[in-house]
C-alpha cells in the first residue's frame, strides 16, 4: 500500500492499479481546483501469484482544464507496458497483446532515444526476440545472459527498470546488466563474448547441484568475431550441456559493401523448416536416428548426409555451429513473434539433448525509418549504436579528429604507413583514413587479439602499422602484446584511443590501467601527448621509431584548443620532458591530459600567493631523469598527476625516486591517481570530481603539503 500527491496547481497523480472507489486502473488527475496535498492510497493488481493482463485493462489520465468542471480522459500510448512490473505478467498475454507489447517497448525506447539523444537501435531491433524470451521462459528462475550490452535496454525496461531507462547517462541506471542493479541479470555483459562461456558454467553447475533452471544466452553477429565465443561453443559442445544459445543476426558486416553480399533470407520454407528443426518429435527421431546408424557400423556415412541435407537447407555457414556441437535451428525471423515464441517453446521443452543455436534475423532500423528527425541524426554518426550519444554533428573537435588528420599526415609522406583498428564500434574519424587510404585501412572489429599479431605480421613485413584500440579493449589482447609485440621487439605503434574516464559509459569502456600493464614491458616506450599539438608530435615521433614498440594515449572527448587545425607533428626526443611555467613553491608533473588540470590548479594557487611550477612528463617509460632531479632540487613539495590506475606513472617515478635517493633529502612527493575502485558512469566533470583529479582537488593537495588545511578544505568544498 502507497501514496501519490502533489500540489496545487498542477494537479495531482495517482498510481491506483485495481479498482478504488470509481476510478479504475491507473488515474492521473489535474485540475486547478485541488488542494495544496492531496493523497490517494495506491494497490497493487499483481499479488504473488500470477494474473492475467487483458489489453481491455488500459491505463488512462484524467484531465481538467482549469476554471472547468469538465473531466476527460486521455489514453496512455502504452496501456500494455504499464501493466508490466515484471516478465511474470507476459505469461498470459495473447499473442495480440505481445506484439503490441514489442511496438510499445519500440515506441518508449524511440522517446527514451530523442530525449537522452543515446542510440538504443540494437534493442530496437531484438522487442520482438526480447519479449518472446520473456513470455517463454521464467527469469530470474531461468538465466538469461546477454552478450551486448547495447541489446539489454527492452529487458531491462521488461524486468522492473523501465522508470530507470532514462537516466543510463549519469547517475542513474547501470549501462551494462550489473547483478547489483537486478535479479534478473544473472552475470554482467561487459565488452561481448561472455556470454556462452559464463552460461556454460552455469549449466554445468546447475547439472551438479541437480537443478533444473535452463540457460539462454543472447549473443550478437558483432561478438562472433571473437574467438572466445567459439571456444565457448566447441566445450559446451563436447560436454553435450543442455543450454540455448541465440544468435541475434542484424546482419553487420566490416565489409564496406555488404549490401552487394548475399544475406540470410527469410521465406515461407525457411521458417517451415525452422519449426520442423526445433520439434521434440524431430530432435527425438534423429537421435534415434544416430544410435541406429552407430550399432550397424553407417554412423559417418549418415553424419555426413545429415550434414550435407541441413547444409543444402540452412544459410552459409549453418554447419560450423554444427561441427562444434551445437544443434543447429534457424534461420528464423526475429520480428515474427508467432514464429519466435513457437521455436522457444520447443527448445525449452527439450532436455537433456544437448546445447542449441538458435539463428533468429533481426533488423536495427525496425520501428525507426518513419522517424525523420532520429535517422538524420543517426546517419550523421555513421549509422554507430551503442553507447556514443546522438549528438549533433556540430561540436568541438575531438582528440580522435586530431590523431587521424596527423596519422593521414604522416601517411602521405610515408607510404608504409598503415592502420588496424581493433574494438566494439570505429569512431566516425577514422572514416578520413579510410577514405584517403582505403587500402592501408584494417578494421577487425572485436578481434583485438588478432588484430596485435595481424600488426606485428605487417611489421615484420616491412611496413609501419599503427595499431588503434581503445584502453579497455587493449586489456582482451595483452597476451600478444606481450609475446607477439614486446619480447621481440617489433616496431607496433599503438594508438590507445578512450584513456582514462568516460563519462556516461562508465567503468565499462573506463580506460585506467593502460599506463600501467603497458609501462612494465621491458622494451616498450609509453608516452601520453597533453594536448592535441603534443598529439600530432607522437604521431611523428612514433612513426619515426622503428626498433621497439611504443604506444600512446588519448582520452576521449574534446581538444584543449577551441578553433585549432592539426599541423604536421615534429619528432619528440624520446624520454624528454618539459617544463611549461617555473615557481619556487610547489612542483606538478602531469602526464598526459591531467597537465591542463595542473595548469589549472596553478592558477587558482596563483591567487593565494603560491608560485607553482608545472612540467608536462610526456614520457611514463623512460623517464626523464634530468627533469625529475631538476624538481627535486629546486622544491620542497612535487605531486605527480595521472588519469590512470595505481601502478603507472606515480609508480615508476617513486621507483626512481627511491634507488635515486631522492625521498631522504628535503623533497616531499604525493601522488594523485585513479581511486582504487570502479567509477560508475556520470559526466565527465562528475567523474573527475569524485575521482579527486580536478584543479580544484590538486590545489588542495598542494595546499595541504604546505600545511594550508584551512584553504585547502574551500578547495574541496
Amino acid at each position: 500500500m502507497g501514496c501519490a500527491s502533489a500540489g496545487y496547481p498542477f494537479g495531482v497523480t495517482s498510481n491506483c492499479y485495481g479498482k478504488i472507489g470509481a476510478f479504475s486502473h491507473k488515474v492521473q488527475l489535474f485540475g486547478a481546483d485541488f488542494p495544496r496535498h492531496v493523497e490517494f492510497p495506491r494497490t497493487i493488481l499483481y499479488p504473488s501469484s500470477a494474473s492475467t493482463i487483458s489489453s481491455n485493462e488500459i491505463v488512462t489520465q484524467i484531465c481538467s482544464l482549469p476554471g472547468s468542471g469538465a473531466f476527460f480522459p486521455e489514453e496512455s500510448s502504452t496501456p500494455i507496458l504499464d501493466l508490466v512490473e515484471s516478465p511474470m505478467h507476459l505469461k498470459n498475454l495473447s499473442l495480440k497483446e505481445l506484439k503490441q507489447l514489442s511496438d510499445e517497448i519500440r515506441l518508449e525506447l524511440s522517446s527514451i532515444m530523442l530525449k537522452t539523444r543515446k542510440s538504443f537501435k540494437a534493442s530496437l531491433a531484438v522487442a520482438e526476440l526480447t519479449v518472446a524470451i520473456h513470455h517463454v521462459f521464467h527469469a530470474p528462475v531461468d538465466k538469461i545472459l546477454w552478450d551486448a550490452v547495447e541489446q539489454t535496454y527492452a529487458h531491462k525496461i521488461l524486468t522492473g527498470r523501465r522508470a530507470l531507462v532514462h537516466t543510463v547517462q549519469r547517475n542513474g541506471l547501470s549501462g551494462s546488466t550489473s547483478r547489483p542493479e537486478s535479479e534478473y541479470d544473472p552475470f554482467g555483459a561487459g565488452h561481448g563474448c561472455n556470454s556462452v562461456s559464463a552460461g556454460l558454467g552455469m549449466a554445468i553447475a546447475r547439472d551438479l547441484k541437480g537443478k533444473r533452471d535452463r540457460i539462454v544466452t543472447i549473443i550478437s553477429n558483432g561478438t562472433t568475431m571473437a574467438g572466445q565465443v567459439y571456444e565457448a561453443m566447441g566445450n559446451a559442445g563436447y560436454f553435450d550441456i543442455n543450454m540455448v544459445v541465440i544468435l541475434n543476426d542484424s546482419r553487420h558486416s566490416l565489409h564496406p559493401k555488404i549490401e552487394e553480399g548475399p544475406k540470410t533470407s527469410i521465406t515461407a520454407l525457411s521458417s517451415t523448416l525452422s519449426k520442423l528443426q526445433s520439434s521434440k518429435s524431430f530432435r527425438r527421431f534423429r537421435e534415434v536416428a544416430k544410435d541406429v546408424t552407430k550399432r550397424i557400423g553407417m554412423h559417418e556415412l549418415a553424419a555426413k548426409v545429415d550434414e550435407y541435407a541441413r547444409g543444402m537447407v540452412g544459410p552459409l555457414g549453418a554447419t560450423l555451429f554444427e561441427e562444434l556441437g551445437l544443434y543447429y535451428i534457424g534461420p528464423v525471423d526475429g520480428h515474427n513473434l508467432e514464429d519466435l515464441i513457437f521455436v522457444l517453446q520447443q527448445v525449452a521443452s527439450l532436455d537433456s539433448m544437448g546445447p542449441v543455436l538458435v539463428h533468429v534475423i533481426t533488423e536495427e532500423n525496425r520501428g525507426v525509418e518513419n522517424n525523420t528527425k532520429l535517422e538524420g541524426e543517426d546517419k550523421q554518426l555513421g549509422g554507430m549504436s551503442s553507447s556514443i550519444d546522438l549528438a549533433p554533428r556540430m561540436h568541438r573537435r575531438t582528440y580522435s579528429d586530431c590523431f587521424v588528420e596527423a596519422l593521414v599526415m604522416e601517411a602521405e609522406k610515408d607510404k608504409d604507413i598503415v592502420t588496424v583498428h581493433a574494438g566494439m564500434h570505429m569512431e566516425t574519424s577514422f572514416e578520413l583514413f579510410r577514405e584517403r587510404f582505403p587500402d592501408k585501412f584494417f578494421d577487425v572489429g572485436m578481434a583485438e587479439q588478432h588484430a596485435v599479431t595481424f600488426s606485428a605480421g605487417l611489421s615484420r613485413g616491412g611496413l609501419k602499422p599503427f595499431c588503434i584500440i581503445p584502453s579497455t579493449f587493449l586489456q582482451r589482447a595483452y597476451d600478444q602484446v606481450v609475446h607477439d609485440v614486446d619480447r621481440q621487439r617489433i616496431p607496433v605503434r599503438f594508438a590507445i584511443t578512450s584513456a582514462g574516464l568516460v563519462g556516461s559509459d562508465g567503468p565499462m569502456q573506463c580506460g585506467a590501467f593502460d599506463i600501467t600493464y603497458m609501462s612494465c614491458l621491458p622494451n616498450m616506450i609509453v608516452m601520453a601527448p597533453s594536448n592535441e599539438d603534443e598529439l600530432a608530435n607522437m604521431v611523428a615521433t612514433a612513426a619515426g621509431i622503428d626498433d621497439r614498440p611504443v604506444c600512446f594515449r588519448y582520452p576521449r572527448g574534446a581538444i584543449v584548443g577551441m578553433d585549432h587545425f592539426t599541423c604536421s607533428g615534429m619528432a619528440i626526443e624520446i624520454g624528454k620532458g618539459k617544463v611549461l611555467a617555473e615557481g619556487k613553491d610547489v612542483a606538478l608533473l602531469g602526464y598526459g591530459s591531467m597537465v591542463q588540470n595542473c595548469l589549472k590548479a596553478q592558477s587558482l594557487l596563483s591567487k593565494l600567493g603560491i608560485e607553482v611550477t608545472v612540467a608536462d612528463a610526456r614520457f611514463c617509460k623512460p623517464l626523464d631523469i634530468k627533469l625529475l632531479r631538476q624538481l627535486c632540487e629546486n622544491h620542497s613539495f612535487l605531486i605527480t598527476v595521472e588519469e590512470g590506475s595505481i601502478g603507472g606513472f606515480g609508480s615508476h617515478v617513486a621507483q626512481f625516486f627511491s634507488l635515486d635517493g631522492q625521498l631522504d633529502g628535503k623533497i616531499k612527493w604525493r601522488p594523485i591517481v585513479l581511486p582504487d575502485n570502479y567509477i560508475e558512469h556520470a559526466s565527465p566533470s562528475e567523474q573527475l570530481a569524485i575521482a579527486g583529479l580536478t584543479g580544484h582537488h590538486i590545489a588542495a593537495t598542494a595546499l595541504s603539503l604546505l600545511g594550508r588545511n584551512r584553504e585547502a578544505l574551500h578547495f574541496m568544498c
